[in-house]
């Protein structure tokens, strides 16, 4: 197995497993200290059919007593009413607070569990077995757990750090395309804010991406872990750097909002990362060459960089942008790029946020 340390504060906090089955999982739990406890695996309906029973059987040579818990699959389940099912779950089995949660699933099921262990008890181990390429890039990693509220994106959350976070990375392979597409767009937005190397790579890796080439998988993934692994551990509580990771968030999420969650969120963020690109050539971070190469990048997977919206639409979308959990008061703090590779986060003006969602229709 392949293996990342992340660090909490400056010490050892919980490893990230690259692997292709599940067969390592038992010795995992056991080295943790949780071979004799009670285990509950937290999944959804797409995931269930898929890995459940695989999951547990893999843990089922460990003692303690095990059950599961299937989340309805999609954004719009990501409610607090979701995660009272889980607690009932936990209660009628008897969890207690040295016992273990798992997050089998992609990014939703990930940031409800960890939500519910870091509530039920006043907060229970969980690890992360992320099965979509958004939730092994992104969200498994950081200890950011969450739901939405009346769909605003994660309101309600909590900082909780897995115990590990164990990536079966052939689970991709059984991901329909445009789910796929989706989550790669976190990943092309780690060489946009970090690694403009790491930018070009992926480029010239289309092909190999697109046919999900398990050996150009494994580097991609790993890369990208390690890229959010220093900003995480940089800045753990999103005081400062970490707030780089929502380039093309805070219009994608309002984005995502306004079309009803009819758009995946990788998606959204990809409108969302071209409007941003279109504002900081405005703005003179970025050269007009760059801010293209990026559009066609994009492009290039099959993600979207356009989409109408009229000038009521935009006020519309505006006045969620201000309601989004980013906003600092009155103001937006907003993320560009200072070149490829370079994020930088300040305040953005009402002008330029308008200009940026209506950049996406002149596409």
């Amino acid at each position: 197995m392949d293996r990342l340390t992340v660090q909490n504060n400056g010490k050892p906090c919980y490893e990230i497993v690259f692997t292709q089955d599940f067969s390592g999982l038992a010795d995992l739990i056991s080295s943790l200290g949780f071979a004799e406890r009670r285990i509950a695996v937290i999944t959804d309906s797409n995931v269930a059919p898929l890995y459940l029973d695989e999951v547990m059987g893999a843990i089922a040579s460990l003692p303690g007593d095990h059950c599961s818990h299937t989340l309805q699959a999609g954004e719009e389940y990501k409610q607090l009413s979701s995660v009272e099912g889980v607690y009932e779950t936990l209660i009628r089995h008897h969890l207690d607070r040295h016992d273990l949660l798992i997050a089998l699933g992609g990014g939703v099921c990930g940031d409800m569990t960890g939500f519910a262990a870091a509530t039920y008890l006043r907060g229970i181990s969980f690890l992360q077995i992320p099965t979509t390429l958004l939730a092994q890039c992104d969200s498994s990693i950081g200890g950011k757990t969450g739901v939405d509220l009346k769909g605003y994106k994660n309101m309600v959350g909590a900082f909780h750090m897995p115990r590990l976070v164990y990536m079966n990375l052939k689970t991709l392979l059984s991901l329909d395309d445009r789910q796929f597409l989706a989550g790669f767009a976190e990943v092309i937005k780690h060489g946009m804010i970090r690694d403009a190397q790491y930018f070009t790579w992926l480029l010239d890796h289309r092909d190999e991406i697109l046919s999900r080439d398990i050996g150009i998988l494994s580097q991609m993934i790993r890369r990208s872990c390690e890229i959010k692994r220093a900003v995480v551990e940089e800045d753990p509580t999103e005081q400062g750097l970490r707030a780089i990771l929502n380039f093309g968030h805070t219009i994608g999420h309002a984005v995502e909002k306004f079309l009803d969650f009819s758009l995946y969120h990788g998606e959204c963020v990809s409108l969302g990362m071209a409007a941003a690109a279109a504002i900081s050539v405005r703005e003179g971070l970025l050269a007009e060459s760059e801010g293209n190469r990026i559009i066609e990048g994009l492009r290039s997977f099959g993600l979207p960089v356009a989409r109408s919206f009229t000038e009521e639409e935009t006020g519309r979308i505006l006045v969620l942008v201000r309601s989004d959990k980013k906003a600092d008061g009155k103001q937006v703090r907003f993320v560009y790029l200072n070149g490829i590779g370079n994020a930088v986060r300040k305040e953005i003006s009402e002008e330029s946020l308008r200009f940026g969602i209506l950049s996406l229709s002149e596409r």
